[in-house]
């Protein structure tokens, strides 16, 4: 399968007569409000303001929209600092229906004020509450042209034991699994040790809708499995276990194509933890100890297997109904097995996050890949599609 980005696949089609307005939307309810705002650093450093107006919006961890800092430093993970969107006496409110096109700010005592148009939205949320379908889902009330995966994509990306139902179905190759409802483990400890014996160990123990290896935990013996359930827990009452899969962790990403052309893959890339602190790719490894990591783009992979990954990341985009853009991560068995481990409808998207470094290794980037989000979204049919 040939999915490789060609010059003319890639260059960006016109723009609506004006100059687009983005809003650019980042920080959010969920644990993932950090990387979120290093997110949008990156895109506030890359976007062309030749090309697009740029009002940048904060939602603080409470929920209150807010207009923010559009200085990209003011966003980046530096020194271990991770950055946070701060509350602030006026809010943000956008358009509130199909026949309005202007966001407002809001404060007590005064008259709204126009923000003029809004274009394009960019919602640059990880986790739940932004990357989930709640945002995506306000976002289609109003009209109002987004970039990235529909209600439906990304509450299935973000829920993954939905997601590994629909990839199943799709005749997509998943891994062993179960999953514990909240006090299941309390009320039934000898049915779920049951449940888990196929799986053997070491095993997995994740938030079911969560991301950026938040609240994960190996577990190699099952006296340690009521802990990495709470830990699990303090992020989503609902928890998958997973069986561990040997093989090497490939990632690939996937970009939209205009039309009713399918979307493209990118080289596959390759992670490999290094240092030995790290039971595997977890939160401090990603963000905060780099020095711990080796990201490898493109992955050192056989020919056959680079398309065998890709062609199932594409086809895991396409189960999913997704749009935009998503990151696929598979796992690559000796046996030269293909894995799907999950997909990410708004994978990180600093220079430095895979996503984008998988782009530039194909030919992509990353202002450009910028660009070319921008515009699939500016000519994207709104409402049912």
């Amino acid at each position: 399968m040939d999915t490789t980005p060609r010059p003319q696949d890639l260059a960006p089609t016109s723009t609506p007569a004006g100059r687009p307005r983005v809003l650019l939307l980042f920080g959010g309810r969920s644990g993932e409000h950090a990387i979120s705002c290093a997110t949008a650093g990156g895109v506030l450093r890359a976007i062309d303001r030749d090309r697009y107006d740029v009002i940048p919006v904060g939602i603080t961890p409470s929920g209150r929209w807010v207009g923010v800092d559009p200085d990209p430093d003011a966003w980046s993970i530096t020194n271990g600092r991770l950055p946070q969107v701060a509350d602030a006496p006026e809010r943000v409110l956008l358009p509130q229906s199909t026949d309005e096109r202007s966001a407002h700010v809001l404060a007590d005592g005064l008259p709204p004020r126009d923000l003029g148009r809004i274009d394009v939205v960019f919602p640059l949320l990880h986790g739940p509450f932004g990357e989930d379908g709640t945002v995506q889902g306000m976002l289609e009330l109003a009209d109002l042209r987004y970039v990235g995966a529909g209600v439906l994509a990304s509450a299935v990306g973000m829920d993954k034991q939905f997601m590994k139902l629909v990839l199943a179905g799709q005749g997509l190759p998943i891994g062993p699994y179960t999953v514990l409802r909240p006090g299941e483990l309390d009320r039934d400890p000898d049915g779920v040790r049951a449940r888990l014996e196929p799986l053997g160990l070491p095993l997995f123990v994740k938030p079911a809708r969560a991301g950026s290896s938040l609240g994960i935990t190996r577990v190699t013996d099952l006296a340690d499995l009521p802990a990495a359930v709470a830990e699990a827990e303090r992020h989503d009452p609902k928890v998958i276990i997973e069986a561990a899969i040997v093989g090497r962790e490939i990632e690939c990403a996937v970009l939209g194509s205009p039309g009713a052309q399918r979307a493209r893959a990118s080289l596959p890339g390759e992670i490999v933890v290094t240092d030995a602190r790290h039971d595997f790719y977890d939160f401090e490894a990603k963000y905060l100890a780099e020095a711990d990591v080796e990201l490898s783009c493109p992955a050192d992979l056989p020919a056959d297997i680079i398309e065998r990954v890709r062609d199932v990341a594409v086809r895991t985009f396409e189960a999913v109904d997704c749009e935009g853009l998503a990151r696929v991560d598979v796992f690559v068995t000796e046996a030269g097995e293909v894995v799907v481990n999950e997909i990410n409808t708004m994978p990180g998207f600093t220079p430095f996050s895979m996503y984008p470094r998988m782009w530039e290794a194909s030919g992509l980037p990353y202002s450009q890949l910028v660009d070319e989000l921008l515009q699939l979204a500016l000519h994207r049919p709104t409402g049912l599609r």
